[in-house]
């Protein structure tokens, strides 16, 4: 398909697809004049897939840049490409520098800090979970995790491993259904989009489904009163 194809068929502007290949976030189309180059179905997921990250996940360019480069990287094996897209995505429990979970005036970890990490190595130990021990801190998500659960307990709300065991086994849940649909898909480059999209596009759906149960627990048992 042409540019103007492109642009239909994505709903995304002309203008906006340029910028987009002279980023580098789309691959550049097969050149059949001077002026003039052929975009595939390839081109239009790709595209699709920028698009959720920037105006879905609100993920700025260059970090956009640094997802897409793990998802096309065919030197790593399955595992390692889907951890690698995904741990560049941003996780907001981070501090904002990406160093680490201290206290709250950057001076050190703190005693909820301390604590929290405890609580989110029993409850892996307790899951079984080997490999989120073994990476431990070096990933970003164990990080917000960690930042999370020890602003929860500086609020009055300590969420030890017991609490949040039951809710890890559901989200394992999720993981399977997720990894489920990533499957279906033929490519490892069209199963790395496919798990940065899921990523970007199912936790708003997620959150709203839990609001949703909440809403309805809570009618059930205290009534509409």
């Amino acid at each position: 398909m042409r540019l103007a194809e492109l642009s239909e068929r994505s709903g995304v502007a002309i203008a906006t697809i340029k910028y987009y290949l002279r980023e580098g976030l789309l691959p550049p189309g097969r050149r059949v004049s001077a002026t003039t180059a052929d975009y595939d179905e390839g081109h239009l997921r790709r595209l699709r897939l920028v698009r959720a990250m920037i105006q879905v996940g609100q993920v700025p360019v260059a970090r956009v840049r640094q997802v897409l480069a793990h998802v096309d990287d065919e030197s790593l094996g399955r595992t390692m490409r889907l951890g690698a897209a995904l741990w560049a995505l941003p996780h907001g429990s981070e501090q904002a520098d990406g160093t680490g979970t201290g206290g709250e005036d950057g001076g050190g970890e703190d005693e909820a800090t301390t604590a929290a990490r405890a609580e989110v190595d029993q409850l892996l130990r307790t899951l079984g979970w080997s490999t989120a021990r073994e990476l431990g801190e070096l990933s970003p998500v164990h990080r917000s995790l960690v930042a999370a659960v020890a602003t929860l307990t500086r609020l009055g709300y300590p969420w030890d491993a017991t609490l949040m065991a039951p809710y890890a086994r559901l989200m394992h849940q999720v993981a399977v259904r997720d990894l489920d649909f990533v499957e279906t898909f033929p490519s490892e480059a069209e199963k790395a989009e496919t798990a940065v999209a899921a990523t970007i596009l199912f936790q708003p759906v997620l959150k709203a489904l839990h609001r949703l149960a909440q809403e309805e627990e809570s009618a059930r048992r205290y009534g509409l009163e």
